[in-house]
């Protein structure tokens, strides 16, 4: 099968959907599948090797770190994307490349299968003064991008929920993200540990935290710091990632006096990630508007628990006293921060538990093989309505 995934944000850019995409290009030829990404970048080109199509655009950095949008095409990669012909199109935003994705499958007369990959209406602080007005237009929003598609695809059940909610008629299919296993279980050097904590002086024996993502307001790492004031033993934080609300981070940071032990590390190569999570000791998450929380998946792969607030996209990603813990209040994060912290055997058990749980059920080979029964069922439906308009 032809396959062309169009994305407004790919390598190197670093989110949870760029991840999902990465993995799902991957999955899809390992099963045999031919499959090019078409996306936005400062200048358009088209990389032969790689299969990527890019087309010019500008940047919105005030919305997401190296995040981009136009609002034209490209004739020239257009018409090598249709001389290419794809069966299937499988989009991953509902923006720029989604505009254009409606346009291929017009011209070819092929379906659409989306992934919904962002609670939009966790954002609206961004756009709408009023919560309950901003979740209004992003349910009609949603409901008239998805009405172009033939199938749609949740991370999680908490997004077939709310897509449901929303008043959505196309079929849904829940499918987990799976990673590429291979790249967190790679085991990296005491020197490179070593190396990587200096750099952010952090030492050596002390427990250290991480967050990696957007640093956006919805995903209320403040939270967390206010909760590490707390704590009488001290810890170590390392938060990896960019985003809008890094300044207010680093004020938080002064202004609770943890200058000597919360670490910004910035944006890092997607090939260094692995690393970062090796060199930690527990990750952690306050975020309520994770869709799939790969994130979640890739620290577990890594063999370090979790310890999050507890959230619906999560209930069956963290399990208490296996993996982790899932928070509600301050108590609850002390007590599994203590845990995991003063309980050797404990932590031991919960990390090796974190990389069965995770290789039992977040494959990439299992990610790509439901995902290409859900092309094929979109296929066959969209061919069976050709055929019944044709008899009309």
């Amino acid at each position: 099968m032809r396959i062309l995934l169009t994305t407004d944000l790919y390598k190197p850019a670093i989110n949870g959907a760029v991840t999902s995409t990465v993995s799902l290009k991957k999955s899809l030829e390992d099963l045999g599948h031919e499959v090019r990404v078409l996306t936005l970048a400062d200048n358009g080109y088209i990389n032969k090797t790689e299969h990527i199509y890019a087309v010019s655009s500008v940047n919105a950095n005030k919305i997401y770190p190296g995040a981009r949008v136009t609002l034209f095409s490209d004739r020239a990669i257009m018409h090598n994307i249709m001389d290419w012909r794809p069966n299937l199109i499988h989009t991953q935003s509902e923006f720029s490349t989604f505009r254009m994705a409606k346009k291929i499958a017009h011209y070819l007369d092929i379906p659409i299968v989306h992934t919904y990959h962002t609670i939009y209406e966790d954002y609206t602080h961004y756009f709408s003064p009023s919560k309950i007005t901003g979740r209004k237009i992003v349910s009609l929003l949603t409901k008239r991008v998805l009405s172009d598609v033939e199938a749609v695809i949740a991370p999680t059940q908490k997004v077939d929920n709310i897509l449901e909610n929303y008043g959505v008629t196309q079929p849904i299919s829940v499918i987990p993200t799976g990673i590429q296993l291979e790249r967190f279980q790679n085991p990296i050097s005491s020197e490179e540990r070593q190396a990587i904590r200096a750099e952010y002086g952090i030492p050596e024996d002390t427990f250290l935290l991480i967050s990696l993502g957007r640093l956006g307001k919805e995903k209320n790492i403040e939270e967390i710091l206010s909760f590490l004031s707390f704590i009488k033993q001290k810890v170590h934080f390392l938060i990896v990632g960019d985003g809008p609300n890094r300044e207010n981070l680093i004020n938080k940071v002064d202004k609770l006096g943890l200058n000597d032990y919360v670490h910004f590390a910035g944006m890092v190569s997607p090939l260094e990630v692995a690393k970062y999570y090796q060199v930690s000791d527990l990750f952690v998450c306050s975020s309520t508007s994770e869709t799939q929380g790969l994130t979640y998946i890739e620290a577990l792969a890594s063999g370090i628990p979790a310890l999050c607030r507890a959230d619906e996209s999560i209930e069956n990603v963290i399990i208490n006293g296996q993996n982790g813990y899932q928070y509600h209040h301050f108590k609850d994060f002390e007590a599994g921060l203590y845990a995991l912290m003063l309980n050797k055997d404990l932590y031991t058990k919960m990390a090796n538990e974190s990389t069965k749980f995770v290789a039992q059920f977040y494959s990439s080979q299992a990610f790509g093989r439901q995902v290409e029964m859900v092309y094929e069922q979109a296929m066959e439906s969209y061919h069976n309505q050709q055929l019944l308009e044709m008899q009309k």
